[in-house]
């Protein structure tokens, strides 16, 4: 008999500064029985950085087609993909081939530096590429933070995310290894 995946409910209260962003939302997410709590809490954190009532969850590590989230337009071209983890190089190039905004959530310490210095020459031919690292302390300090019923309070503000939860908080300072050049117009 196969495994099945464990749900987690997450009633997550971002108040994004930068964006003047502010809202609730209620996640349900499914944690592959292949997942670690610490991957599953980076997902949270990459549904945190770029919240959207458009944005969702999709079928990630039990799909091929599918990026851990992603936000469609109403015509249902795919506007943003978001991946988590060390992806393949070759995935993340057909990504962006098919999204408007490709973003990698990258964490691991050692093995995550090691996969972009591997790939770093490749994927700087995106234009429509961000590539954001999480430091080994700082991911480990998300999984700590897994529980099946969680209520987090999420404040981003110029790079940083402070993430509290029972009164206790924690700083996230995602590092930006790789942006889409700024245009001017």
């Amino acid at each position: 008999m196969a495994l099945k995946s464990t749900i987690f409910k997450v009633e997550l209260q971002i108040a994004d500064l930068d964006r003047n962003y502010y809202q609730n939302h209620a996640l349900t997410v499914a944690r592959h029985p292949s997942e670690t709590d610490e991957r599953m809490m980076a997902r949270v954190l990459a549904f945190a950085l770029y919240a959207d009532d458009a944005l969702t969850f999709g079928k990630g590590l039990s799909s091929e087609d599918e990026p851990d989230l992603w936000r469609k337009d109403l015509t249902g071209a795919i506007e943003l993909w978001i991946e988590v983890g060390l992806p393949e190089e070759r995935r993340i190039r057909r990504a962006c081939g098919r999204a408007r905004q490709v973003v990698v959530v990258t964490y691991g310490g050692r093995v995550a530096d090691m996969w972009w210095q591997q790939n770093k020459a490749a994927l700087q031919k995106q234009d429509n590429l961000t590539i954001i690292n999480l430091a080994a302390e700082e991911s480990q300090a998300l999984a700590a933070l897994a529980e099946r019923g969680m209520q987090l309070q999420c404040t981003l503000q110029e790079a940083e995310l402070w993430l509290i939860v029972d009164g206790e908080s924690t700083r996230i300072a995602p590092e930006i290894r790789l942006a889409p050049p700024v245009r001017v117009r």
